[in-house]
């Protein structure tokens, strides 16, 4: 049992998808980086100061404002954070769209250009159905004006 699961686990399909997912997990944390330190910094400067991951419902235990969403967390409170949801939702666009690129240009390289088929040579010679060269005015077989 140990030797087919040796044989299982060293196939190379499966050493493949194990490489696939631990860089896969180190892209989602570089794509959480740009997202939250890159892109939603001007994102909300632009829409007046906004910080999304600020942005949240008090849903229960909100008798008082909070000044953050952290300090919602440390006081009880329910909260909705739909601020949380709308980075996550970017960060799945930008990884979708990464991976959308990254197999269109696999497909634009497994892809073969299928060669023009190659001109005529030859032509039948419509009087006695013989194959002559494609330039030839008269048929060698029967002697008859070929067009």
């Amino acid at each position: 049992m140990f030797k087919e699961f040796k044989e299982f686990a060293m196939r190379g399909n499966v050493v493949d998808m194990a490489v696939g997912i631990i860089i896969g997990g180190a892209f989602g944390g570089i794509v959480a980086s740009l997202v939250k330190d890159v892109l939603m910094p001007p994102i909300g400067l632009l829409l007046g100061n906004v910080d999304f991951s600020n942005l949240y419902l008090v849903l229960r235990g909100g008798g008082a404002e909070f000044a953050s969403l952290e300090e919602a967390a440390k006081t009880g409170a329910v909260t909705l954070n739909y601020g949380v949801f709308m980075n996550t939702v970017i960060n799945f666009l930008i990884v979708a769209f990464a991976v959308f690129l990254l197999i269109k240009n696999i497909n634009r390289m497994k892809r073969q250009e299928v060669p023009a088929p190659a001109a005529p040579t030859t032509k039948e010679c419509p009087h006695c159905l013989s194959v002559i060269p494609i330039k030839a005015k008269r048929c060698a077989f029967c002697t008859s004006a070929v067009e």
